[in-house]
């Protein structure tokens, strides 16, 4: 791999030096990303810049190299130490490397598998309805706030048997950990680690209630599970809870912001969805691609690797940035416009390789019903007169997303 900038001004081919990490993890840039994307795979498609922690990371930016470095762990790890979010223990199975990555995802994939998601999807109907209930013929809403977020978070809580009126404190936490307040990044960590500190109080709490009283949901299982031959231990089951409060509150709800957002904005696309709802699945796929809401994800460097002319070494942080890999012209035509017509779809919004999203099948199921039953009662929407979005970077969720739209008589 070859031809790249020296990393330390990042002055790619217009000769203008430019911060990797200032231009991502900008307001700008979560409100429309592509520019930024573009610049990176253009100028500097291996870029040195700040990192998650206020230290340096690369910065990787096309498809093929961002796929490469998901199935290669043993150059780009996914370990403890490529980020920490305020955690006390690993985060399972995402923070354990091959081979002993595969006994996690033996014991979970199974609770996760499309088998168990189609069982889940009438009780999702459901709760959409429930939702939709709520505001169908009030003629606006706030969906981020009455149908994003209480979605997948209720299911969530409903999936390990917690109760619902725990939820305030787990949008907390997760905002504490993926959004946190401060001005420093150590005031940010410092607001992480509290969270962190919290949720296993928490978890320390309900694992031995489970124990005690095993009800037949996730945890419960969690509580007497086995690994690799042998019972889990406390700090994996903490590892494996705390992951899954973050995937299940965070990510769907960051996904159908992205989504609702763009159909807005343009009724042409919406309209064809409509038209002909068996597109569902297409435009799932294609507006997890086009809206890639987690931008990037973290790796460190395992052993010395040579990358489009630059030397990464053992230690390295590294951001893959998984938005610019989606709209990476090598890989997909046409491929920062959205198409439902769009064949072969090998889109990186799940990551990829051997840490590929375990919750992957629950969040195609959640996005498909979320999709399908809202344009099914709303069918015509736009966003509300005078209103400017407002993303987060890194994953691009939406601070409110008020519509306005028809009711019956």
């Amino acid at each position: 791999m070859t031809d790249t900038v020296d990393p330390g001004d990042n002055a790619g081919t217009t000769g203008a030096p430019f911060d990797a990490g200032t231009l991502l993890f900008s307001m700008d840039c979560a409100a429309d990303p592509h520019p930024a994307y573009r610049r990176l795979r253009e100028e500097c498609p291996v870029a040195r810049s700040a990192g998650f922690d206020g230290g340096t990371s690369w910065y990787i930016s096309r498809y093929d190299d961002v796929m490469w470095a998901l199935k290669h762990p043993e150059v780009f790890s996914s370990g403890a130490e490529a980020i920490s979010i305020g955690q006390e223990h690993p985060l399972i199975p995402l923070q354990v490397d091959p081979p002993e990555h595969a006994h996690y995802r033996r014991l979970l994939d199974p609770e996760f598998s499309p088998r168990r998601m189609a069982e889940l999807e009438p009780d999702v109907r459901r709760l959409t309805g429930e939702l939709l209930d709520g505001f169908a013929t009030r003629g606006t809403c706030d969906f981020h706030a009455e149908y994003a977020t209480p979605l997948p978070s209720t299911i969530f809580l409903r999936l390990l048997g917690l109760p619902q009126s725990d939820l305030p404190k787990f949008l907390q936490w997760r905002d504490d950990t993926i959004r946190p307040a401060g001005d420093t990044p150590a005031a940010q960590q410092h607001t992480r680690e509290a969270a962190g500190a919290a949720i296993t109080r928490y978890f320390e709490d309900g694992l031995d209630e489970k124990q005690r009283n095993p009800d037949g949901n996730l945890l419960a299982r969690l509580a007497t599970a086995r690994v690799d031959g042998r019972p889990i231990t406390r700090a994996e089951q903490l590892g494996t809870c705390h992951l899954m409060l973050l995937g299940g509150l965070d990510t769907v709800t960051a996904t159908l912001d992205c989504m609702i957002a763009y159909l807005a904005q343009h009724p042409d696309r919406r309209r064809a969805l409509i038209a002909d709802p068996t597109l569902c699945d297409t435009v799932v796929e294609e507006l997890l691609r086009a809206e890639t809401p987690v931008q990037v994800v973290p790796r460190v460097v395992k052993q010395e690797f040579e990358m489009r002319g630059q030397r990464l070494q053992p230690g390295d942080g590294v951001v893959l940035v998984l938005g610019a890999a989606d709209t990476d012209g090598d890989e997909f035509d046409d491929a920062e416009s959205v198409s439902f017509e769009r064949g072969v779809n090998r889109h990186l919004a799940f990551g990829g390789g051997p840490h590929r999203c375990l919750g992957s099948h629950l969040a195609r199921m959640e996005l498909r019903v979320a999709v399908e039953e809202f344009h099914r009662r709303i069918p015509e929407y736009e966003l509300a007169p005078d209103t400017t979005l407002v993303y987060s970077p890194g994953i691009r969720q939406a601070d409110h997303l008020p519509l306005v739209f028809p009711t019956n008589p």
